[in-house]
């Protein structure tokens, strides 16, 4: 294993996870409502999906990436539909006068959730794709092995990012 490509991966994956965005925003949320564990698994469908964007742009799937870059306008306008769902449940949402129980959807929803809206986010894939393609890490040579290394580092990576997130929040939760 060439840990080379892993600490590039792991660079990657923190990098593009900690721009804070609406995804960012929604496993803090979750992170403050229903805690360090559902934020998460938030966090972590979003790790997933930047380590399925990371196989694409690792191993050089051209046909992939031009086809989800064709279809951009399609994925976003299914993408910010569910946030301007997302956004306009949250605002009608009237306070609550007392505690009641919240009926959620349970972490694996929290994860699954997360994990399409940053599938659907075309950006994701562009941005793996200039940045594997910027330090010359896409695969044309039919190296999989160090495809596979890096892609890993890349969900890792990610997944750092999520956890110290939600640790933090977690962490502040009662201040809030």
């Amino acid at each position: 294993m060439d840990i080379h490509f892993l600490l590039k991966g792991l660079l990657i994956g923190f990098s593009i996870a900690a721009s804070v965005g609406p995804i960012g925003v929604l496993c803090i949320r979750r992170t403050l409502a229903d805690g360090r564990l559902s934020g998460l698994l938030s966090g972590l469908g979003a790790a997933t999906a930047d380590a399925v964007y990371g196989c694409i742009a690792g191993f050089g799937l051209t046909i992939i990436s031009n086809f989800l870059v064709s279809q951009q306008t399609w994925i976003r306008l299914v993408g910010g539909l569910f946030l301007c769902y997302l956004g306009i449940k949250t605002l009608l949402a009237k306070p609550a006068q007392e505690a009641v129980q919240i009926k959620r959807k349970g972490l694996l929803g929290a994860y699954a959730s997360t994990f399409l809206l940053t599938l659907t986010n075309p950006m994701t894939i562009l941005s793996f794709a200039a940045i594997f393609a910027g330090l010359g890490l896409a695969s044309s040579s039919g190296n999989y092995s160090s495809a596979a290394v890096l892609v890993l580092g890349v969900f890792c990576g990610s997944a750092a990012w999520w956890l110290l997130l939600s640790g933090v929040v977690g962490l502040l939760r009662e201040k809030f």
